[in-house]
This record gives structure tokens, C-alpha cells and sequence, in this order.
């Protein structure tokens, strides 16, 4: 039997998922848990082979929650469970060693398939997150065959959104091309002026044309 672990802040969705886990044949439901500090302190006394993880819960996130599971005990595998699709999550994540990254509304065959696959040793991605994965690569890959140049101090994602500014677009128009709220584009901003010891979006623009990110 494949010993799970559920975590999730609302108890209708762990118990939703612990329904659809019972008639699995090879899986037990061995905890259901409200945060990432439950599921870190429950490691030692549950035992799970497989933790299902949401990112976005009170207290500590699900990505923390993660580290200190991998760092108790490498061998738990863990799958994050999430409506929160963004490839800022998903390379958070797997940079915390986590085997597979799946959205809320996948169907119970999805899941059921994710838990055997990464119980067996593999990683589970399903297309719409492999997607994200992908488009970082390509993001990176376009921009260096047409010469530009990327900051080094910057992620991917606050590249992406550097050229969105140097080019003009509000913050709406930013949140809206890249799928994320206008509130993280602010916070986006914020780090890339920062980072790049810039005050304003006028200094911005004239990095990104000095730099050749965006045309001058």
C-alpha cells in the first residue's frame, strides 16, 4: 500500500481527495492535515510515502513545508496539489525537491497515476505545467539568439516582466500577458529596481535599450 499524506487548509478539499483516494485499491490515506507545520511534525509519526502538498496555506507555505520534509527525510516523496499554476511556483518548487506539480481540477485518474508514478521513482508534470516549464526555456533561448542580453541578477520571470516595462505596458497589461496578479508585477518591479539600482521606470527603459532587451 502507498502510504499518503493529505495537506490542505480547507478541509472540503482534503476530504474530497481522501474520497477519491479510497476506492484506489493500492493507496492509504494516512493523515489529513491543515498546514505545513502539521505535515512537517507528522513526518516521523505517519510515515507517508507520498505527501500531497498545496503551496498557499496560513502559516507556513507549502514549498517550506517541502524543504524541511526533504531535509527530515529525502526518501518521502512529495506532490504538490495547488490552484496556483505560475512558473514562479513551479521552479520554487522543484528547486525544493519536490517529484511532481499538478493544478486542482485534474481528474482522479490524474492523481492517482502522479502518486504511482512518483511512488515508483519518477516525477509527474502534467502538460499545462510542463508548459510553464517549457516556455522558461524558450523565454531564455529567444532572447539569447536574438543577442540580448539578460541580466544576471534577475530571475527568469523578472526578465520577462523588465521587458513588458521597458516597452510601456501598465501593470494590468503585465499581470494580463504573463497570467499573475497586478500585485505581484508591483512586487516584480520592486526587486528589478532593486536589484539593478535603478529608481523608476524611465531609468528602467533606458537599461533595457543601453542593454539591448528591448530596441532604442
Amino acid at each position: 500500500m502507498i502510504k499518503v499524506l493529505i495537506t490542505d487548509d480547507h478541509k472540503l478539499i482534503r476530504e474530497g481527495i481522501q474520497i477519491m483516494l479510497e476506492n484506489a485499491g493500492d493507496i492509504e490515506v494516512v493523515g489529513s492535515l491543515a498546514s505545513g507545520e502539521e505535515a512537517v511534525n507528522a513526518v516521523r509519526e505517519n510515515r507517508p510515502d507520498v505527501i500531497l502538498m498545496d503551496i498557499l496555506m496560513n502559516g507556513m507555505s507549502g514549498i517550506e513545508s517541502a524543504r524541511w520534509i526533504k531535509e527530515l527525510d529525502a526518501t518521502i516523496k512529495i506532490l504538490v496539489v495547488t490552484m496556483e499554476i505560475s512558473k514562479d511556483y513551479v521552479a520554487a518548487a522543484i528547486k525544493a525537491g519536490v517529484e511532481g506539480y499538478l493544478p486542482k481540477d485534474v481528474d482522479k485518474e490524474t492523481l492517482v497515476e502522479a502518486i504511482r508514478k512518483i511512488y515508483g521513482g519518477e516525477r509527474y508534470f502534467n502538460e499545462a505545467i510542463m508548459k510553464l516549464v517549457f516556455e522558461d526555456f524558450y523565454f531564455q533561448a529567444k532572447l539569447k539568439s536574438s543577442g540580448k542580453k539578460l541580466p544576471d541578477e534577475l530571475t527568469a520571470r523578472e526578465n520577462e516582466v523588465l521587458g513588458h516595462v521597458a516597452s510601456g505596458k501598465t501593470n494590468r497589461e503585465i499581470a494580463d500577458a504573463l497570467f499573475i496578479s497586478v500585485k505581484t508585477v508591483e512586487t516584480h518591479k520592486a526587486h528589478i529596481l532593486e536589484k539593478l539600482g535603478l529608481r523608476n521606470a524611465a531609468e528602467l527603459t533606458k537599461y533595457a535599450i543601453k542593454n539591448k532587451i528591448i530596441p532604442g
